[in-house]
C-alpha cells in the first residue's frame, strides 16, 4: 500500500474508532490488494453492508473508465412508512399505474422527504450514520405513536398532509440530523422545513383526478404503521438519465456493445441517442459502469429509484421493548431493507380497490397544419417544376414529399402537413409524454396530413417503433366536401411503409378505401363514422389505456358522438361547428364502466394557438420605402 494511501487510511479508520464497522470491512477489502480510494467507492456504492457485496461491485466495475474519478454519491434521508400501511399505498401504486398509466409519483417509493439530495465524500459516510442514530434517539420519546394523514388533492397533485405537533417532531428529527450531519460527515445538508407530505400522484393526467381520488380513499391513514427514517444514496451522475431495466441475457457482438444481464440496470440519455441505429441506445450499466451499445428490446423501463442504494435506518417506536426495536434495526442494517410488512390484507381495503373504476379512454385529434391551409387549393402549382419536379419555395413547405406511384400530382388532393403542422403535432406529442398519458392503439385517416400527424406524435411519444399506425378510411372526412367528384388517391400502405411510415399491414378496416363514396350525404357519413367507431373498440383491449384517433375537424364530433350516445347533430350546426376547431383540437372520452356510458372529459394536454404569418417580399419591402 502506498504511503499516502496508509496515512489517508489510518485518519479514516481512526476517526470513528470503537463504534464504526467501516475498519472491520475495509481490513479485508485493503488486503486483496484494492485501493484505499477504490474500496470507500465501493462501500460507499453498496451500503456499507458486508463485504461480499463491496468485492463483487470492486470485479464488476474493474474496467469501469470512472473508477478513479473522485465522484462522491449524493444522499438523501427519507422517512418511510412500514407495516400494513406501506401495504395499502403499494396497492394504490400498482392500481394507479394500471388504471390512470405512469406518473411522477411512480418513480420513488412511498415516502416522506426529510431532507434534499445532497454529496458526502466517501470517507465520511460513517459520519452521517452516525448522525441519523443520534438524531434518532433525541426525538424517540417524542414521536408520535400514530402520524395523522390528511388527503390533499389538486388538478395535478394528489397525496397526504402532515400537520399539527407530529410535524413539528418529524422537522425536529431532519433538522437535528442536518446539523448533526454538517459536524460528524463535514457536508451542507439542507433539512425540509415546508409542508411535510407522502405523494400519492403527481403529473397525472387532470381527467384521472376523480379515479385517483377513489384510489386513495380506499387507504385508511390510521392503518398499522412503525415509520423508519432511511437513508438512500444514488449516482449524481444519472440523475436526469433514463432508467432501464434488462429482461435477458446479452452477448456482445462488437467491442463498443455492453454486456447484459438479467437484472442489470442502465442509464440511458435520451438526447444522446443520434449514434444509435434503430432499435438501439447507448447507455451505461450501473452493475459495471461501462458504456456502450445495446439493444432496446432486450430492457424495459424502470423507475428512478430503483437503482438507489439503502444505507442506514432508524426505525421509531414507543414500545417498551427497547432490544426488540435495536433488534430490527440492527437486521434492517445488515439487509439494507425495512422489516418485512405483515402478510395480512384489509379485506374491506381491497374490496373498496376491485370496485374502483378501471376506465379506458378515447382521444381524437385533429390533423396538423396542412400545406393547402396556408398556400390556398394551387399549392402544388407553387411547388412543382414543368417536368414534376418537387422543390421548396417557402419555408412552411415541407422538406420534401414521400413518392407516389403516380407521381406528384396524386398530392392535390392528398396533401400534406405544412412544417408548421409538422411542429404542432410533435408539440403535441412532447406534451402527451409530459402528462403521462399511456397510448396503447393509433388509428389514422388515410389522408397523409392525419398519418403524418400520428407519426410525429407517436415520435414525441417514443412510441414509433412499439406501435403500428392502423390506416381506417372509414374515419375519413365527410367527402361532400372534397373539391374534386371522386375521392382522393391515398398513398397505399407499401408506399407508406417505403416512406418510414410505421404502418400496420395486418389491419382489416371497417370500411375499405374503395368504400368511400363521393358525394355521400351527411347520414351515411355519420353512419360510417359510428360503425368504424365500434370497429376501433373492438379491435382495442379493455384495460390497455387510451387509443388515439388522428382525423380530421369532423371526426371531433362525428366520432366521439356515436360512444356518449348522442343522435348526430343537425347538418347545419355540424358545419358551423366543424369550422372552428384548430389544428391538433382534440376531444377526449372516458368509459364509467360501473355506470355503463362513455363520458367527455378534458383532454390531457391543454390547447394549441399561434397567430397569423403574413408571406414577407423584401424586395417589394425595399422598394416601397
Amino acid at each position: 500500500m502506498a504511503t499516502g494511501e496508509t496515512q489517508l487510511y489510518a485518519k479514516v479508520s481512526s476517526k470513528h474508532k470503537g463504534r464504526s464497522s467501516t475498519p472491520s470491512l475495509l481490513d479485508p477489502l485493503l488486503a486483496m490488494g484494492f485501493p484505499v480510494h477504490t474500496v470507500l467507492k465501493a462501500l460507499a456504492a453498496t451500503g456499507r453492508k458486508t463485504t461480499e457485496e463491496a468485492v463483487q461491485w470492486l470485479r464488476g466495475h474493474r474496467s469501469d473508465p470512472s473508477l478513479d474519478d473522485p465522484i462522491p454519491q449524493e444522499y438523501a434521508l427519507f422517512l418511510c412508512p412500514t407495516g400494513s400501511l406501506l401495504e395499502k399505498l403499494q396497492e394504490f401504486w400498482r392500481e394507479s399505474r394500471r388504471q390512470c398509466a405512469r406518473n411522477r409519483a411512480h418513480e420513488v417509493f412511498p415516502h416522506v422527504t426529510l431532507c434534499d439530495f445532497f454529496t458526502c465524500e466517501d470517507e465520511k459516510v460513517e459520519g452521517l450514520y452516525e448522525a441519523l442514530r443520534r438524531a434518532g434517539d433525541r426525538v424517540l420519546g417524542s414521536f408520535p405513536t400514530a402520524v395523522p394523514l390528511e388527503l390533499h388533492a389538486s388538478i395535478s397533485y394528489l397525496g397526504f398532509f402532515i400537520n399539527d405537533s407530529p410535524a413539528d417532531v418529524i422537522r425536529e428529527f431532519a433538522m437535528t440530523f442536518a446539523t448533526d450531519a454538517s459536524i460528524l460527515a463535514d457536508c451542507t445538508v439542507k433539512p425540509n422545513t415546508k409542508q411535510l407530505h407522502l405523494t400519492l400522484a403527481h403529473k397525472f393526467y387532470p381527467h384521472h383526478q376523480r379515479t385517483l381520488e377513489q384510489l386513495a380513499r380506499a387507504i385508511q391513514p390510521d392503518h398499522t404503521c412503525r415509520w423508519t427514517a432511511a437513508l438512500y444514496s444514488r449516482d449524481m451522475r444519472f440523475v436526469h438519465y433514463q432508467t432501464l431495466k434488462v429482461l435477458f441475457q446479452y452477448k456482445p457482438q462488437n467491442a463498443d456493445e455492453l454486456m447484459l444481464c438479467p437484472g442489470d440496470y442502465i442509464f440511458v440519455d435520451p438526447t444522446q441517442q443520434e449514434e444509435a441505429s434503430e432499435g438501439w441506445a447507448i447507455g451505461t450499466s450501473q452493475r459495471t459502469g461501462c458504456r456502450g451499445f445495446l439493444p432496446e428490446n432486450y430492457t424495459e423501463r424502470a423507475s428512478e429509484a430503483d437503482t438507489w442504494v439503502r444505507h442506514r435506518t432508524y426505525t421509531f417506536s414507543l414500545a417498551t421493548d427497547v432490544s426488540a426495536r435495536k433488534d430490527g434495526e440492527a437486521n434492517s442494517r445488515r439487509n439494507g431493507e425495512s422489516p418485512p410488512p405483515p402478510t395480512s390484507r384489509s379485506i374491506s381495503g381491497m374490496l373498496a380497490l376491485q370496485a374502483t373504476i378501471c376506465r379506458r379512454g378515447v382521444l381524437v385529434v385533429r390533423h396538423g397544419e396542412g400545406v393547402d391551409w396556408v398556400f390556398g387549393k394551387s399549392w402544388l402549382q407553387r411547388c412543382s417544376t414543368a417536368d414534376g419536379k418537387y422543390y421548396r419555395p417557402d419555408l412552411n413547405f415541407p422538406r420534401s414529399l414521400p413518392t407516389r406511384s403516380n407521381g406528384i400530382k396524386d398530392f392535390e388532393n392528398d396533401p400534406p402537413l405544412s412544417s408548421c403542422g409538422a411542429f404542432q403535432s410533435r408539440l403535441a406529442g412532447e406534451a402527451l409524454l409530459e402528462s403521462g398519458v399511456r397510448i396503447s392503439a393509433v388509428f389514422a385517416s388515410p389522408a397523409l396530413r392525419c398519418v403524418q400527424t400520428a407519426k410525429h406524435i407517436l415520435e414525441e411519444l417514443k412510441l414509433e417503433r412499439k406501435l403500428k399506425i392502423k390506416v381506417e378510411p372509414g374515419i375519413f372526412e365527410w367527402t361532400k366536401w372534397e373539391a374534386s367528384k371522386s375521392t382522393p388517391t391515398f398513398m397505399t400502405l407499401e408506399e407508406l411503409k417505403e416512406a418510414n411510415f410505421n404502418v400496420d399491414p395486418d389491419y382489416r378496416p371497417a370500411f375499405p378505401r374503395c368504400s368511400l363514396m363521393p358525394g355521400e350525404s351527411y347520414n351515411q357519413y355519420t353512419e360510417r363514422c359510428a360503425v368504424s367507431m365500434g370497429q376501433i373498440l373492438g379491435a382495442c383491449p379493455h384495460d390497455v389505456g387510451v387509443t388515439l384517433i388522428v382525423s380530421h375537424g369532423s371526426a371531433l364530433d362525428s366520432c366521439t358522438r356515436p360512444l356518449l350516445g348522442l343522435r348526430p347533430r343537425d347538418c347545419a350546426d355540424f358545419a358551423q361547428l366543424v369550422r372552428k376547431i384548430p389544428s391538433l383540437g382534440m376531444c377526449f372520452c372516458e368509459e364509467n364502466r360501473e355506470e355503463g356510458r362513455w363520458e367527455l372529459v378534458n383532454p390531457p394536454v391543454k390547447t394549441l394557438t399561434h397567430g397569423a404569418n403574413s408571406a414577407f417580399n423584401w424586395r417589394n419591402w425595399i422598394s416601397g420605402n
